[in-house]
């Protein structure tokens, strides 16, 4: 797995390439942890995502109960593969997918 991270003011733009999976979600943990302080806007870029698992997920969830009182978060270009994990789990009802 990959992580770039763009700030541009107050946001935040995450891009995760590859997997996201038990081995690799406590690492986008650990930089979400280190980067959110004075950001109120976060934005997670999953073109280049190729798998989620269950530990993905509650990192994504992790990061929108952090988000909600400082601002907003928003998952954008979801591969259809990863839309339909996100339907299934009903994580289309709790994330703002662009």
């Amino acid at each position: 797995m990959t992580i770039k991270k763009t700030k541009e003011g107050s946001s935040l733009i995450v891009t995760v390439e590859g997997r996201l999976d038990t081995t690799t979600s406590p690492e986008l943990s650990k930089e979400l942890d280190n980067s959110l302080d004075n950001i109120n806007k976060l934005i997670f870029d999953f073109s280049k995502l190729e798998y989620i698992s269950s530990s993905g997920l509650r990192v994504l969830l992790s990061a929108q109960k952090a988000m909600r009182s400082r601002g907003s978060m928003t998952v954008k270009n979801v591969p259809e593969m990863i839309m339909e994990i996100f339907e299934i789990t009903g994580f289309t009802d709790i994330l703002t997918i662009e």
